[in-house]
């Protein structure tokens, strides 16, 4: 639009302060595009007029078409000037409608599939759609029927739309396109004491299903990320054995990414990480490592191992593993400041909590002393330089004879005070 054109300011939303293309009226009487107000309203945090700060009696939206002609019009007018035309946009779906095919679901088992399939299709046109849907109700329902139909064989009927999508897994893929406000997910999450994430769990079984599975691991990594405390430490075991599956059976780089995300949030509580050791996440997590070429990828699995070398079953997997150390080892100075970091974080706690005479001297076979005296002569984070200068005064004494090793950080750590203040005096003189 060129700068010489004023554009009149009843035109001009009072939240993004752009011109409207749809304005709707709210129940104080100002008037706001309706992209914007939705948003506001459907957020779950603001029940109250963004100008007059009065709350909202209701949440309906009644479109302003005298207002819209008004700026299409002018909008035709300055062509010319670079304004863009708006066209008329489509009215999104009543609500009345949505309820009829609530009701029509519920009353009609054999037409569930039918009613799912629509309801997909309405929240696929737009975004005032899906978030009709929600204040409609519809999340609950659809929410039941995962909860309800993830535990059986088959639930498909001849006259279904798509005869090999069962009901959970067509509910799924709607809840999927809605993508639901955080308020909605946190009564998802809580709903019958986390029975939710269990049916998405058993989804996730569904091998021959990667669509289901992806939905499925979206909507978990959404729900798990507004549940609280308490509720993540009571996940099950049979959620960290899925989990670790998906990472093993290479989905999707989108998949996996997913997954190492929600076993970063999940395993910042002890009891989780002995959960995702014990589903096998430590040599699962080594195995990718020896090969895996992304940047990211490999950032996040090195926070993961981390995690899980924090607690003893975690360290233990790590030595038992053929490749562990090495790769760990290997990762330094080979990804990021981040992989290094955390490549030395974990080497930190096998080398405080786990290093027995032999892992000490594999840890020089393998080059971790090397790599560690190397960060001590490079820039890299503080934090990292600080860790690996720990590492090598631990083991000072089994690492004195190692010709990586810097001699005088051996010396400090194996010298008493005194001796340490003679020899410095007598190799200055």
């Amino acid at each position: 639009m060129g700068t010489e054109i004023e554009v009149p300011p009843f035109f001009v939303c009072p939240i993004s302060l752009q011109i409207m293309r749809d304005p709707v009226t709210i129940s104080t009487g100002i008037t706001y595009d309706r992209d914007n107000i939705e948003r506001w309203i459907f957020s779950g945090e603001k029940n109250s007029c963004p100008v007059t700060k009065l709350p909202l009696t209701d949440t309906d939206l009644t479109p302003n078409h005298t207002l819209r002609r008004l700026i299409q019009s002018w909008c035709t007018l300055n062509a010319s000037h670079g304004v863009e035309l708006i066209p008329t946009p489509k009215p999104p779906v009543d609500k009345s409608r949505i309820s009829r095919l609530i009701s029509q679901a519920s009353n009609s088992p054999h037409m569930q599939l039918t009613c799912l399939a629509e309801l997909r299709r309405i929240a696929s046109e737009s975004a005032s759609n899906r978030r009709i849907l929600e204040s409609s109700g519809a999340v609950d329902f659809i929410a039941a029927l995962v909860l309800s139909r993830s535990g059986s064989s088959s639930d498909c009927y001849e006259e279904e739309v798509e005869p090999k999508k069962s009901i959970d897994e067509e509910a799924l893929s709607v809840l999927y396109q809605l993508k639901i406000s955080e308020s909605n997910l946190k009564n998802v999450v809580t709903r019958e004491n986390g029975a939710f994430i269990e049916a998405l769990t058993r989804i996730l079984q569904r091998r021959n299903n990667y669509e289901s599975q992806a939905f499925a691991l979206d909507l978990m990594n959404s729900t798990l990320h507004v549940a609280d405390p308490p509720e993540l430490i009571s996940m099950k075991a049979e959620l960290f054995i899925e989990l670790v599956q998906v990472l093993r059976d290479q989905i999707s780089s989108k998949a996996t990414k997913t997954v190492l995300k929600m076993l970063i949030h999940l395993c910042s509580s002890g009891r989780n990480r002995v959960k995702a050791v014990e589903a096998g996440g430590v040599g699962t997590v080594i195995d990718l490592l020896l090969d895996c070429s992304d940047k990211r990828i490999c950032e996040m699995m090195l926070v993961v191992l981390d995690q899980l070398c924090g607690c003893a079953e975690g360290r233990a997997d790590l030595l038992k593993h053929g490749a562990g150390m090495a790769v760990v080892s290997k990762k330094i100075l080979r990804i990021s400041h981040l992989g290094s970091e955390m490549a030395v974080r974990i080497l930190h706690n096998v080398s405080k909590y786990s290093a027995t005479a032999i892992v000490v001297q594999e840890m020089v076979h393998l080059g971790v002393v090397a790599k560690l005296s190397l960060l001590l002569r490079i820039d890299c984070e503080v934090n990292t330089k600080e860790k690996a200068r720990k590492i090598i005064k631990m083991h000072a004494r089994a690492w004195s004879n190692s010709p990586c090793a810097p001699k005088y950080l051996i010396a400090s750590s194996i010298l008493s005070p005194p001796l340490l203040g003679s020899l410095i005096r007598i190799c200055g003189n």
